[in-house]
């Protein structure tokens, strides 16, 4: 799989690549290793106010170091993500040292998380990445340097928008709903029609994102398609504006299946600050398929209840890269308990 290809694969959140860029997944070699799905959600224990453990976070910093650091442009561009969503600011340096990278899927990762944590410091680089060779590239410089209010290059998405790469229109439909501006509705409709299926998806969340009900509608309907991969974009999709119209929708997930879809409904009843699928991201930890404890991992971030650190302090010394990866960014997300 080619860089450009990973790239595009960026419209379902980097933190998806791991199960995305896999290639197809052996849907019945996946069930075969879980226990039957049941009819409705499994109960969900009273939360224990743990502590949250200062070692096992300095290990999560360092785990998101060795990704950042890691010889895979994959893991780096993952690495990128997760220190953007478990470190923000903090993490200003190394998502800076990543836009000089080879690699164009973490060059385009970090623009991302400079634009999305409005990294100042990064704007004499951006202006030298303009013509940079990768389209999704230049993608992603143009949505940095638009949320730094330097808006002389924003148009040039409506051409990207129109790229013959669908990774490439993709992508330019996420920078467009990140962008917050309801202007960009006017490239998104068309996008919204794209002959693509991922991009249609992604035109749908990016409306959705903007407030838009026609969005809302199509990714409502993405959450119920015969595609798992789908259900999984859009359910992340439904919940990432975090608007509590949608947990019915989500919630209907968790007993989807196809763990990885219950897993991820787990994760964005998280980010609308439900714990209901915690015992679904609980079980997933335990799987024998690195996928889902990888997503099991993130779920538990989301969630944030400070009784999930001993889970993923487990899976921070996992086999899997990705797997650590997605518990380091679990564990810096939980939140103190409630005294």
């Amino acid at each position: 799989m080619n860089h450009k290809m990973n790239a595009g694969m960026c419209i379902a959140s980097i933190a998806m690549i791991g199960l995305l860029a896999g290639g197809c997944v052996d849907r019945a070699a996946l069930m075969a290793k879980e226990p039957p799905r049941p009819k409705s959600a499994p109960g969900v224990p009273a939360p224990v106010a743990e502590p949250l453990n200062e070692e096992w976070r300095a290990n999560a910093r360092n785990e998101i170091d060795k990704a950042l650091n890691s010889s895979d442009p994959i893991l780096r561009a993952n690495g990128v993500e997760a220190a953007q969503e478990a470190l923000g600011a903090q993490a200003s340096e190394q998502i800076l040292a990543a836009l000089r990278d080879a690699s164009p899927l973490v060059r385009f990762a970090s623009t991302m998380a400079t634009g999305r944590l409005r990294l100042r410091a990064a704007y004499p680089r951006l202006l030298e990445m303009v013509n940079d060779p990768d389209p999704n590239v230049c993608v992603g410089v143009r949505f940095a340097l638009h949320r730094l209010g330097d808006t002389r290059f924003s148009h040039d998405l409506e051409k990207y928008a129109r790229d013959p790469d669908r990774g490439v229109r993709a992508n330019t439909a996420l920078a467009l709903g990140l962008t917050g501006e309801k202007s960009a509705m006017n490239v998104l409709r068309p996008l919204s029609l794209d002959r693509e299926p991922m991009v249609r998806i992604q035109a749908a969340e990016a409306m959705w994102q903007l407030g838009d009900q026609d969005g809302l509608n199509a990714v409502v309907a993405g959450s119920v398609s015969a595609a798992p991969d789908s259900q999984i974009v859009s359910i992340l999709g439904l919940a990432r504006p975090r608007d509590q119209r949608v947990s019915e929708h989500v919630r209907g997930a968790l007993v989807s299946d196809y763990p990885e879809v219950s897993i991820v409904a787990a994760r964005a009843l998280g980010w609308l600050e439900s714990d209901e699928g915690f015992t679904v991201a609980m079980n997933g930890a335990k799987s024998a398929d690195a996928r889902l404890r990888a997503l099991a991992a993130l779920a538990l971030g989301a969630i944030g209840r400070s009784d999930a650190q001993g889970t993923l302090n487990r899976l921070m010394q996992d086999p899997d890269p990705s797997v650590r990866l997605s518990a380091a960014t679990g564990m810096l997300q939980l939140k103190p308990p409630k005294m």
